[in-house]
């Protein structure tokens, strides 16, 4: 039962990242119209560097595809990790509107890592 869990969880966790990262280049989901104006400045200033943003969309569609198998899965958790803290970062320090989403997001991303931490474990063997 669990493992049907954590795979449903984890296929709509990759979808979503691939969705956040197809938007990154292709803009087809509109900015809310009543963002707070230090959140809105903060996204301009990222969107003038076109090389962060691109690299962030090629992060989220990247390791959303390596999420949603399970082969892959140790793999994409740590591929989206960084993306997870910026977006964590973002939604404490910004706009704290954000965070009913981004904890449970950070979560799944958390418990997924917890998971598979023996696939880890050689990397961190001196």
């Amino acid at each position: 039962m669990k493992q049907k869990i954590i795979t449903v969880v984890s296929v709509l966790f990759g979808l979503m990242f691939m969705n956040a990262g197809l938007n990154k280049f292709f803009n087809y989901m509109p900015v809310p119209e009543d963002l707070p104006e230090n959140l809105m400045q903060m996204m301009q200033a990222i969107m003038t560097m076109g090389w962060l943003i691109s690299l962030v969309g090629l992060v989220e569609l990247v390791g959303g595809i390596l999420f949603l198998f399970k082969r892959t899965r140790a793999l994409g958790a740590i591929v989206i990790l960084p993306v997870m803290v910026g977006i964590l970062l973002i939604n404490t320090v910004t706009d704290t509107s954000g965070l009913p989403i981004a904890l449970p997001l950070f979560a799944i991303n958390l418990w997924v890592i917890i998971e598979n931490w023996p696939k880890y474990r050689p990397m961190l063997q001196p």
